[in-house]
């Protein structure tokens, strides 16, 4: 005797592609790029370039003059020191010429790192001892660009600043004077 047998039916249908988890996974990635595109576009758009010069020839040729007044300053034998006192608000320093007292009014600049809008300048009259103190309430957590030049800017120091870890710096005329 023969049975025949009849054939198996399905009855469960395939599931649609968008039932599945692995086409959703697999799409993520592309998806993510897109919108990481789109974030870096905004920011692109919306920040503007500090740090960008649009004159940079100028800027260019001022390196030279800049390094004059650095010479200048080493064959004076420029020295200062700087310290701040964040519980008293106060900013004191020195400048010594080969150990003798600078006279006259100096300008005092601090140049934050990437944010132009938080930079001050300070001037300051230092005594006979070639010492200063001016009222400064808060400084900022930064590495500052300090420069320090008289009234005429005829010479110039300058130096790095990273304020907390320093509590205070020693900034020398280091280029050597033209001969």
């Amino acid at each position: 005797m023969q049975s025949q047998s009849s054939p198996v039916k399905r009855t469960d249908k395939p599931r649609p592609w968008y039932t599945h988890r692995w086409p959703w996974l697999l799409m993520l990635g592309p998806a993510l790029v897109i919108l990481a595109g789109g974030y870096t576009t905004w920011l692109a758009f919306s920040r503007p370039d500090a740090l960008v010069v649009d004159d940079y020839y100028t800027q260019g040729k001022a390196i030279n003059q800049d390094l004059r007044r650095d010479r200048a300053a080493a064959a004076l034998g420029l020295v200062s020191t700087l310290a701040y006192e964040p519980a008293a608000g106060k900013l004191t320093g020195t400048l010594l010429g080969k150990g003798v007292p600078v006279g006259g009014k100096i300008r005092l600049r601090m140049v934050h790192s990437t944010l132009p809008e938080k930079d001050f300048s300070l001037d300051v009259q230092p005594d006979q001892r070639g010492g200063f103190a001016v009222a400064l309430p808060m400084l900022e957590k930064a590495r500052w660009q300090v420069l320090i030049e008289n009234e005429r800017r005829d010479w110039r120091l300058s130096g790095a600043w990273i304020w907390p870890q320093q509590q205070g710096i020693t900034i020398k005329a280091d280029l050597p004077p033209l001969d």
